[in-house]
C-alpha cells in the first residue's frame, strides 16, 4: 500500500534532508577523514578489545572517502587512494613491530592525509555528472 497525505509528504521532506546532508559533505576536504578514520579505528579496537569493531570503523571511513574520491577525481584515482589506504593499514600493522603501535598508526595516517590531499584535495575537483 503506497504511502499517502502526511506520511508521504513527511517521508519525502525527511529523505530531502538526508539528500541535503549528504550533498554538503561532498565538499568537505577527504584527508582529515582517511587520517581519522585510521587512528580512530586502531583506538576503538584497542579501547574495546574487539578488532571487528575497529575494522567497522576504518570500512566506514574508507567507504564515505571513496565516495568523494570517485566524485572527484574518477573511479581510477579513487582506487588508488583507496589502496594506498589499505596498504596503510596493512603496512601499520609490520611498522609497528619497529617503531610501536600509536607511532605506527601516526606515521601511516599521515601518508594517507598527504596522498588524499595531493591527489583529491588540493587538485581542481573533476565532477563527474550523470546526464
Amino acid at each position: 500500500m503506497p504511502l499517502r497525505g502526511a506520511a508521504a509528504r513527511g517521508l519525502r521532506a525527511a529523505l530531502g534532508t538526508v539528500q541535503a546532508m549528504l550533498s554538503r559533505t561532498s565538499a568537505w576536504p577527504t584527508w582529515p577523514v582517511a587520517a581519522g578514520s585510521l587512528a580512530l579505528g586502531f583506538a576503538v579496537a584497542q579501547a574495546t578489545g574487539v578488532r571487528p569493531l575497529g575494522g567497522v570503523v576504518l570500512a566506514t571511513g574508507c567507504g564515505w572517502c571513496a565516495l568523494r574520491w570517485r566524485e572527484r577525481v574518477g573511479a581510477g584515482r579513487a582506487a588508488g587512494l583507496v589502496g594506498l589506504y589499505l596498504a596503510a593499514f596493512a603496512g601499520s600493522h609490520v611498522l609497528a613491530h619497529s617503531i610501536g603501535a600509536w607511532p605506527s598508526v601516526a606515521v601511516v595516517g599521515a601518508v594517507v592525509a598527504a596522498g588524499s590531499y595531493a591527489v583529491a584535495d588540493a587538485a581542481p575537483a573533476r565532477r563527474v555528472v550523470n546526464a
